[in-house]
Parts: C-alpha cells; structure tokens; sequence
C-alpha cells in the first residue's frame, strides 16, 4: 500500500505504529529533513480505512516541505495521522502511546497541533517526549496557532484579491468560507472586521450561528457555498475540495483558503488557471501556523516578531502571483519550483559538508 502510492515519492521515512493497550495506530511520515527537523501536525481522523490515511499522511508531509522552505524557515516538513475517532478514541493512554512513537524517532520529527487534536492533547504527547510544539505552558510557548494561519490567509486573501480583481481592500468583497473551525471561524472574524461580505457553510450549524451572529454572515449548505457567486473562495475544511466537478461549479474568480491539499490531483491547478481563476497555492497561504510553531522550537517566542513575519506571506504570494502571470502558468507550479529550489540547495549545502 506505502510504496504503490505515488505520494511516496522523495520521502526520507515513513514509520507506523501500534499499541494494542491503549488502541493506538499511526503513521508518522517524514518528507524532508534538508533544512531542519521535520515539523507538522498531528491528525486523528476516521479514516475510511489505512489506504486513506496513508495517502493522506504522505501529500501532508510533502507539503510541510514546501511551506517552510516557501516560508525560508530552518525546518523540514513531516507529518502524521493517528486513525481513529477523536470524540471517541482519544484518550490519554492513546495520546502518552503516541508520544512515545515521536520520542522513537529521536527529534527528526517534530509534533504539533492539527485536525482533531489541541494543545491540551499536544501536552499529554508532550510528557513521553520533548519534540513536540504547540504548547499551552512553558518557556516559548505559543498556544493554538490557529489564529496565526487565519492571519497569514487573510494577508493572502488581501494580496490575491488585488491581482485579480484590482481592489486595494476587502471593503464590499464578498467571501465565501468553507469550513468554520479554529482557522475557519478567525478567518471568518479578520475578514468581517475588514468590511468583507461572508458567506459561510459548516457541517456542524452551531459553528455557522455562531459566525453569523458575530459577523451577520449569510449561511448556506456545505454542498451549495462551491456554487455561489463569490469573489473569493476560501475553502478552511479538510483537502481534496478542489476536483473536476467542483472546478466546473465554481463561480469565485479567487480561490484562497486555509484547508491543506485542496486540490484533489494536481492537474486541477490547470484547470483553474485555464477558466481565469486566481488559485492561491495552500502551502503558501497557510504557513502562520508552523512560522508561530517555528518560533517556539528556536525557544525565543516573540509574538509581534511572529505576526511581522506572518504578514510576509502577502509579499510571498505576491511574487508568485508575478512570476505566474510572467510565465502565463498556475500558481500553484510557481510556488512548487520556488520551494523546490530552496530544498535542492539545501541538500546540496548538506551534502558538500559530508
């Protein structure tokens, strides 16, 4: 299942683990190690089975490598899944497990809070090993980076939105959010609080009224949002929300969201970019969180630092945007041969010092 997945390309390693006690499986994948540990988060999710989560781990971990070296940040990209369901199987014998497997790996991987999991969480893994980031307490920490990403996003949102539609603000921009969690519902607060319309689709309602009641966000239903008439799409659900169909449906000129992997395969990217539909690539709009994570790992947490250099992010997007329209190609492409430049020359760098 592992080595016939195309995503297992360049991988460095891949380690699964088990505890039969407390019912632990994961998978713990490490990308790239070429400028730094490797960094991501922790995903507990029902996967439908382990093919899933396999392939999910993989394209997350690869990701990780691009948005840090696109974010010129000393870590390399990893990631890992713990299959199950987290409002049933989480519990802190699964957790302190899990912390062990990290510890196994002798800090080539770095944990952090993702889907399913929270600092709380990251805390209990935390007590079987010292590479974990993320944290509630302790000298640098930086608690949910969450409102970081929804930061770095809104930032990317006010850049795509000026190269496509020639507006300096989000004053009157209607935005459609899909997905309303951590980085979703800030997301949802920063772009309100900048004069933008918002349209806003959840699977669980009471996070929709929630939005609504905060920012007077028009509700609609999971499977409609793709489909209105938007100027931005901002999709902050799980990936794969970009595919043939949805491609077809889609009525925004700007896609710029948080979600990871939004694109089901990547010859979506050419699909959007040949209907003239601005597509700000995932791995570059959503790297507040692992630059707030970063900071904590260096042990010296400023967090005015870490929101200047979150805001960059625009200037990141802004020269992808340039060089794609330069070269008449997606934005997605560019920004994969910028982060893939960093990385071979960091392996090169390494390799001369052997």
């Amino acid at each position: 299942m592992l080595m016939t997945s195309t995503a297992f390309r360049d991988h460095e390693e891949v380690a699964f683990f088990r505890d039969p006690h407390s019912g632990l499986k994961a998978i713990i994948a490490v990308h790239s190690t070429a400028l730094g540990p490797a960094c991501g988060g922790v995903r507990f999710h029902a996967y439908g089975n382990e093919q899933e989560a396999i392939d999910d781990v993989l394209r997350l971990s690869a990701a990780m490598s691009l948005k840090s070296a696109l974010a010129g940040l000393p870590l390399g990209g990893g990631k890992s899944v713990i299959i199950g369901d987290p409002g049933k199987d989480k519990t802190p014998a699964l957790l302190a497990a899990f912390g062990r497997a990290v510890e196994c790996l002798g800090g080539r991987y770095i944990a952090a809070e993702d889907v399913g999991m929270s600092p709380s969480d990251i805390a209990i893994v935390g007590g079987e090993t010292r590479h974990v980031a993320g944290l509630d307490q302790g000298p640098a920490a930086s608690g949910d980076p969450s409102p970081v990403t929804a930061r770095g996003v809104w930032r990317g949102i006010e850049v795509a939105v000026r190269h496509r539609l020639g507006r300096n603000t989000l004053e009157g921009i209607t935005v459609g959010v899909l997905g309303l969690g951590h980085v979703g519902g800030a997301l949802a607060g920063l772009l309100s609080d900048a004069g933008a319309r918002l349209v806003v689709a959840d699977i669980a309602e009471e996070r929709c009224r929630t939005v609504a009641d905060r920012c007077g966000a028009r509700i609609v239903d999971v499977d409609v949002l793709v489909g209105e008439r938007l100027d931005v799409f901002a999709p902050c659900a799980l990936g794969g929300i970009l595919n043939a169909e949805t491609v077809g449906q889609l009525e925004a000129p700007v896609v710029a969201g948080a979600a990871n992997n939004q694109l089901a395969d990547e010859t979506i990217a050419d699909a959007l970019h040949a209907r003239g539909i601005l597509y700000a690539p995932d791995f570059a709009i959503n790297a507040g969180g692992i630059v707030n994570v970063a900071a904590e790992i260096a042990g010296n947490y400023d967090r005015a630092a870490v929101m200047r250099r979150v805001d960059r992010i625009g200037d990141t997007l802004d020269e992808i945007f340039l060089r794609a329209a330069r070269e008449g190609r997606s934005p997605h492409f560019v920004a994969v041969d910028l982060a893939q430049e960093r990385l071979d020359a960091a392996r090169a760098a390494r390799q001369q010092t052997r």
